[in-house]
């Protein structure tokens, strides 16, 4: 792998978007840059990509964020190509090509025909850890900023009975959404996850754990008044069973008062 210099590589990188309306020669030519940057050794101290589950050129992260600078302020203004290009990008399988995708997702106008089916499809498939993140964070970004209350009915969707394999992604792509000082209505939330506390299963329970301490965080009284409605008027065991599980994970001002609800949960008549 050769030494990166920046002002060649940003040549490089814009010589390539030049292609961004054409995704093969597109393609072509980040592959050869990817291999022109190659690192195939797993040596101490270079910042490459993590290893996957994909074929990956582990490539500085500083090559793929040049290319990201520069192709970016195009998926945004030209929408219908953006498409056209992740679409390749995301066939063509590799780390690095996929990570190019998600972040293309996340600049593309939330109206945009299929955006949404390409995100839920592609999370659906998704094995690989960053790549997953990826697309709960950078390709949701735009959505979840500018049309939450859309990005929201996603995540119902996301949760609904019959999509239960996609779960803990709506959990935690809801993350940004509440820990943005900018958003401050939780009621919404608060409703779409009540479903979710009351008949997860503890498998769960990491995912949760951290939703409940962010939201808790953000509005320590709504929160607190949601987990006991939650705990006391559930009418499923497996509500209790997940929030015992959870307690260790717990905020720490939240412990105590978690365990006296469950205990006046326990006495109440069924």
């Amino acid at each position: 792998m050769p030494a990166i210099d920046i002002a060649r590589l940003k040549i490089q990188a814009a010589t390539l978007v030049e292609n961004f309306d054409q995704p093969d020669a597109f393609l072509k030519g980040l592959h050869e840059i990817l291999d022109l940057y190659a690192d195939r050794t797993l040596r101490v101290g270079v910042v490459a990509a993590p290893i996957s589950v994909l074929p990956s050129y582990r490539a500085p992260q500083s090559v793929l964020r040049q290319i990201e600078q520069e192709l970016l302020p195009l998926a945004a203004t030209f929408p219908e190509q953006a498409m056209d290009l992740t679409d390749a990008l995301w066939k063509d399988g590799h780390l690095e090509t996929r990570l190019l995708a998600a972040s293309l997702l996340g600049r593309i106008h939330p109206s945009t025909p299929l955006l949404l089916d390409r995100i839920s499809a592609w999370v659906s498939r998704a094995r690989d850890k960053t790549l997953r993140n990826a697309l709960l964070g950078n390709s949701l970004g735009r959505l979840r900023r500018e049309t939450p209350d859309q990005f929201l009915a996603l995540m119902q969707e996301w949760l609904a009975s019959d999509w239960q394999k996609m779960w803990p992604n709506a959990i935690l792509a809801m993350l940004p959404l509440v820990e943005d000082p900018a958003y401050d209505n939780l009621p919404p939330v608060y409703e779409i996850i009540k479903p979710v506390l009351e008949n997860a299963p503890v498998a769960l329970q990491v995912e949760i754990s951290e939703l409940v301490n962010t939201l808790y965080e953000a509005s320590p009284v709504e929160t607190a008044f949601f987990m006991k409605q939650t705990i006391l008027l559930s009418q499923n065991p497996q509500t209790a069973v997940l929030f015992r599980r959870m307690l260790p994970a717990l905020h720490e001002d939240l412990q105590e008062r978690v365990r006296e609800w469950l205990r006046e949960a326990a006495k109440a008549p069924r």
